[in-house]
């Protein structure tokens, strides 16, 4: 679970007007309904990972954006946020989600939203460029919608590690972890859709790019892809039926074809070298279900293969 944050609380608190003129400037306008007289609470902005940030936390028992809101300030951004502590009730596109702590929601600004905190809650949470994060992705994420499971940590982890308190020494580094951020929403905020829409076409061509990358590991296995990918197991299973295919086709045969070029070069050089060692330069374990696998694929055992041939 996501802890809060210590240097958070030593924070000073605000008094109301305070506290409103600091939540403003991160979310706009809107309304807030105080749970007691006595007024409660912390904002500190801060610049994580080159995006705007903000830890929070109040005695709020509601709050509102109204779609007059959405006009007034013009505002065009997603939030994404951790549930550090406490509960929160968010109503946005007529969805109803319960979030709890350690679990990541994203609100869009131009859309009415309400938030009902369970308790005093705490948030951490980053403001995401509208159009760059749509750019990205190829669709637009619809606000309101909880992100749970792998991809969800990792984020939480990246965007709250204290290494993120620190800005890099060169711009191309937020650059690329901006990259990483709008990768693991797309895991996480992408809706339903075809196994080969734009979106899941894009995400298929980086799963076969990072398998191209490392086919010759022993070690690489479907799980270790999809964990880096950001999506489950299931779900890269998936993207390769709907393709007529599997993991284990694709990556064999990545395997297969560059140990036919090594034994052509073989052929052409004359250098005798030792089959088996062709077939573990290419990723395989065993030599017999090397052999078995290049006879099914090529017509011919491994050994047989000359340069001609294989012209």
């Amino acid at each position: 679970m996501v802890q809060p944050n210590d240097d958070f609380r030593s924070a000073p608190e605000l008094d109301y007007d305070g506290y409103i003129a600091a939540s403003r400037e991160i979310f706009g306008c809107f309304s807030y309904a105080r749970g007691t007289n006595i007024f409660a609470g912390r904002v500190r902005p801060r610049r994580v990972l080159g995006f705007a940030a903000v830890d929070l936390a109040s005695d709020a028992v509601r709050v509102d954006r109204t779609k007059l809101d959405t006009r007034r300030d013009d505002m065009d951004y997603y939030f994404v946020g951790a549930q550090l502590t406490g509960g929160l009730t968010i109503i946005q596109n007529d969805r109803v989600v319960n979030a709890a702590a350690g679990e990541l929601v994203l609100l869009d600004s131009t859309r009415p939203m309400t938030l009902v905190p369970v308790q005093q809650a705490q948030w951490f949470g980053l403001q995401l460029p509208r159009q760059n994060l749509v750019s990205h992705l190829g669709f637009e994420p619809q606000g309101g919608t909880c992100g749970r499971g792998q991809a969800a940590r990792i984020l939480s982890q990246l965007v709250l590690d204290p290494v993120g308190n620190v800005e890099p020494a060169v711009a191309s580094a937020d650059d690329y972890m901006r990259l990483v951020v709008y990768d693991l929403l797309g895991a996480l905020f992408a809706p339903p859709a075809p196994l080969c829409s734009r979106h899941t076409d894009k995400l298929f061509e980086r799963v076969c790019g990072m398998i191209k990358d490392r086919y010759a590991d022993p070690d690489i296995s479907p799980r270790e892809v999809a964990a880096e990918i950001g999506i489950s197991l299931r779900y890269l299973q998936k993207l390769f039926t709907a393709r007529g295919s599997t993991y284990t086709h694709y990556i064999s045969s990545l395997r297969l074809d560059h140990a036919a070029r090594l034994i052509e070069c073989r052929a052409l050089m004359k250098t005798g070298q030792p089959l088996s060692d062709i077939a573990y330069a290419c990723g395989f374990r065993d030599y017999t279900y090397f052999a078995r696998g290049f006879r099914q694929r090529f017509g011919t055992a491994p050994g047989a293969i000359g340069a001609a041939r294989l012209r």
